[in-house]
């Protein structure tokens, strides 16, 4: 049994369609349950305090101090000023990516065509930096606040020559995982296909999205002791708590 099958009743739950995005605070204390529906799926995502925005995600603090180049059950999400500002406590896909980032207008339209709103009315092709944007300016932040992301439910692995490689199928459908929050942390994503994943066609994947209180915030802080790093971040928590 999982921490989130032990919880309280669900506070939420909404589907994301595919080239959908979406920002919200996960409160202390809440978990965000994100499923790959069909398979395939990926979700970018970003972090940031809600209540100082200029504390966010730092990607390279999280792998150097986790001594890892991948992120799954176990792993913490450190802000720049050293605290958690979310972790994985359960995951069913395994996998989930730090390095490739996501596409911008230009991008989307040299690797999928043009896919025009006036063509294809709500089925045009969005891309990731327009959807992190849009949703990024409903709390006052700019391009230049544009962060790092992870890519959920996406597998890249890195090679001895530094040589990434992109694993298609990595999740299946019914592929979950779990974030536990253990301060407010603004979250930022959207739905929409990997920089890296081959498929020719523009074809994003719906996920869902499921908020529940914790019944037990130690045992899910707990979970995430994984290292000596994560508990020198939670202790930075926990002071900024205080």
């Amino acid at each position: 049994m999982t921490l989130l099958e032990k919880e309280t009743s669900l506070l939420r739950e909404e589907t994301l369609p595919g080239g959908g995005s979406l920002s919200f605070i996960l409160k202390r204390g809440q978990i965000l349950r994100m499923t790959d529906l069909e398979g395939g799926a990926n979700v970018s995502l970003m972090m940031l305090n809600p209540h100082e925005k200029s504390e966010r995600l730092n990607l390279p603090d999280t792998l150097k101090g986790q001594h890892t180049a991948r992120l799954t059950a176990g792993h913490c999400f450190y802000s720049d000023m050293g605290r958690v500002l979310a972790g994985i406590i359960a995951d069913t896909c395994g996998w989930h990516d730090p390095f490739g980032g996501v596409l911008n207008a230009a991008e989307v339209k040299e690797k999928y065509g043009l896919g025009r709103y006036q063509d294809l009315r709500n089925g045009f092709y969005r891309n990731g930096t327009d959807n992190l944007l849009v949703e990024m300016g409903k709390w006052d932040l700019n391009l230049e606040d544009l962060l790092m992301v992870v890519n959920f439910f996406s597998k890249v692995t890195v090679d001895e020559q530094g040589a990434f490689t992109f694993h298609s199928g990595a999740s299946k459908a019914g592929s979950y995982v779990d974030l536990f929050a253990p301060m407010d942390v603004l979250v930022v994503l959207t739905a929409l296909q990997h920089p890296m994943d081959p498929a020719a066609d523009y074809a994003p994947r719906p996920v869902q999205l499921a908020w529940r209180q914790a019944a037990d915030e130690n045992a899910a802080i707990e979970a995430l002791l994984t290292r000596p790093e994560n508990e020198r971040a939670f202790t930075n928590t926990r002071l900024f708590a205080l």
